[in-house]
């Protein structure tokens, strides 16, 4: 039987998130690589969001059922650490259907630390979460952890609904 990788790797990536299942693990990027060795076993590399993430495990199995039904008899799932995930990997696709499902998707990553100009002259601030029901950047942070660890609670000025924003990290 012929393995098609190029197919494995798009069943990979089309796996839902288990906590947000409007964005698929590719618009995520956590679904780094996909290569099949000489023995025919296919090896998935995943990179969690966060280390500790609870979803780790169910990322795993979800991957390897998804790449099996697409054809790979063998799957073995990798848990990569470095380099780690950041969200400057998720796709445009991504940030938009977090959006539409009522989660602000993160901004830019600011290192920590003071700011300090760039050559130009600009100072590196963090961007203020928008709304995502009404498009309003007068939000306020409730609390800095939301219903997963890798989101926050936030409430609009504006519109009154409170929603999540993913983090960026």
């Amino acid at each position: 039987m012929t393995v098609d990788t190029a197919t494995l790797l798009a069943a990979a990536r089309e796996v839902p998130d288990p906590e947000i299942p409007v964005i698929t693990l590719g618009d995520l990027g956590v679904v780094r690589d996909l290569r099949l060795d000489q023995a025919g076993t296919v090896h998935v590399d995943v990179t969690p969001t966060y280390v500790g993430c609870p979803a780790t495990a169910v990322i795993a199995q979800d991957v390897a059922a998804a790449v099996r039904a697409a054809g790979a008899p063998r799957v073995e799932v990798h848990t990569v650490l470095s380099p780690a995930w950041t969200t400057d990997w998720i796709s445009e696709e991504g940030r938009t259907k977090l959006r539409e499902y009522g989660i602000a998707p993160p901004g830019p990553v600011v290192p920590p630390g003071p700011a300090r100009p760039a050559r130009d002259g600009a100072i590196p601030l963090p961007v203020v979460p928008r709304c995502p029901r009404c498009g309003s950047a007068d939000t306020r942070e409730v609390t800095r952890f939301g219903s997963t660890p890798c989101k926050a609670l936030l409430t609009c000025q504006s519109c009154a609904e409170p929603f999540d924003s993913f983090k960026a990290i």
